[in-house]
């Protein structure tokens, strides 16, 4: 394929890659697994495309019908699942454009952004044939303008959870899900309820010299990283594109949860009986911080190294298909509530300890930490003075909420679900502290 040599993701300078070359000379590329890009259409004609596409996990949510095929324009304004879908299962040695991390895949689109997003749309596209399709790559959601707190409506949510619960024939649909591009207007993606839901992986980005590129936004949910465009002078990613053609411009966390979803979907060839959580620790425990700008990383209370930007790392390919191969599935998910109520001084802190007993001697027992949720309602005179922290009995302080200087909403936060992965696997008992500061930004 003439553009694979410039696929530095995928085979890299000094192994400085997603370690996937390896993965292959195993026999494993995906086969059979099936990946839905919901996003702005698919041309399904590509060459490059037309071989591994599946009619079954795609359709037409904007029109209504099962051409999922993008309205052209132009200016190609909807290339963008074209591009995704190519990232996922390109095809191999048919000397068209590069090759998809996954190249014998199943790849179908949904085109569902090209019209009013709808909460009936978004539910739709995420349930769309749950018991064929495998995995669901989006890379969309809020405005990144720094001042929006967004996420899925009530049939949305009914999706995600229906998915979980009885997708895959109820070992549960693998939601991949674009971190998003708003570093540069200091967006937090906790403020973000798809990508800061334990349902989704939340994917960000690397550049290919390790650094967290300027989009970036860094929040305790993101769980792993896959590389991206950077700077003006970093490469960027390789692809399909509409009309036939190739490109060398894909950019942004757009580009980012594609390729995780093509390195999942080769996880789940070898291991077909992988749950949706199941998926989340391994990826937890193959990521790598090797070669990574970790000016956040810190090691967390079972020493394991985790960060804001980048989560729990870079995704490895090797050693994600490698563990996938002997896991075991994990117990039942187990679930722990605890309520506090607290009135917030109106410019200062407020500090809350309390104990967590992790519901020892019940049958919901929880011994090991996966996702810790604070569903926190303020009022808030300016809710981007806000800043929210959460500290665990082993000493991992998670940044819930950083500070918004865009949000000038009053509107505050109503029963929303901050969430971190950074205990991962912590016992989850002992004194938990939450912070709340109210810091007045300078006029």
């Amino acid at each position: 394929d003439p553009l694979f040599e410039e696929q530095w993701h995928l085979a890299g300078y000094e192994a400085f890659d997603h370690h996937v070359l390896p993965v292959w000379q195993m026999g494993v590329y995906g086969k059979d697994v099936v990946v839905s890009i919901l996003d702005d259409g698919i041309e399904y004609t590509h060459d490059d495309l037309k071989e591994n596409y599946d009619k079954l996990a795609s359709y037409d949510f904007n029109s209504n019908d099962a051409d999922p095929a993008p309205r052209y324009t132009w200016n190609d304004e909807n290339r963008h699942g074209t591009r995704c879908a190519g990232e996922v299962a390109a095809q191999m040695n048919n000397s068209v454009c590069g090759v998809g991390v996954a190249p014998k895949a199943k790849v179908g689109g949904v085109r569902m952004l090209d019209g009013d997003v709808t909460d009936a749309v978004e539910a739709g596209s995420l349930s769309l044939n749950p018991q064929h399709i495998d995995i669901y790559s989006a890379s969309w959601g809020p405005d990144d303008d720094g001042k929006t707190v967004d996420g899925p409506a009530r049939l949305a949510r009914k999706a995600f959870t229906d998915g979980i619960e009885k997708g895959r024939g109820g070992k549960g649909s693998i939601y991949v899900w674009a971190s998003g591009n708003g570093g540069r207007t200091s967006d937090n993606c906790n403020c973000d309820g798809y990508t800061n839901s334990i349902y989704t992986l939340s994917i960000s980005s690397v550049t290919e010299i390790g650094n967290s590129p300027w989009y970036s936004e860094a929040c305790s949910s993101t769980l792993a990283s896959a590389f991206s465009s950077g700077s003006w002078n970093n490469r960027k990613i390789v692809t399909v594109d509409v009309r036939n053609r190739c490109t060398k411009t894909h950019t942004g966390t757009s580009a980012s949860a594609p390729l995780a979803a093509g390195i999942l979907a080769m996880a789940l060839e070898v291991n077909r009986n992988l749950t949706w959580r199941d998926m989340q620790h391994i990826v937890v425990r193959t990521c790598t911080m090797d070669k990574l700008n970790m000016h956040d990383v810190v090691t967390n209370g079972v020493g394991r190294l985790v960060s804001h930007t980048f989560g729990y790392g870079l995704l490895d390919a090797t050693r994600l298909v490698k563990l996938a191969r002997v896991w075991r599935t994990v117990p039942p998910q187990r679930v722990s509530f605890l309520f506090i109520y607290r009135k917030i001084p109106d410019d200062g802190a407020l500090t809350v300890r309390t104990e967590a007993t992790g519901c020892t001697g019940t049958a919901n027992e929880i011994r090991y930490l996966e996702h810790v949720e604070c569903i926190i309602s303020l009022d808030s005179v300016k809710r981007g003075d806000i800043s929210i922290y959460l500290t665990s009995p082993r000493g991992t302080r998670s940044t819930l909420l950083g500070k918004r200087i865009r949000d000038n909403s009053q509107n505050g936060f109503h029963d929303w679900a901050f969430m971190t992965t950074h205990s991962w696997e912590e016992n989850p008992t002992g004194t938990w502290t939450l912070e709340i500061f109210n810091e007045k930004t300078p006029s």
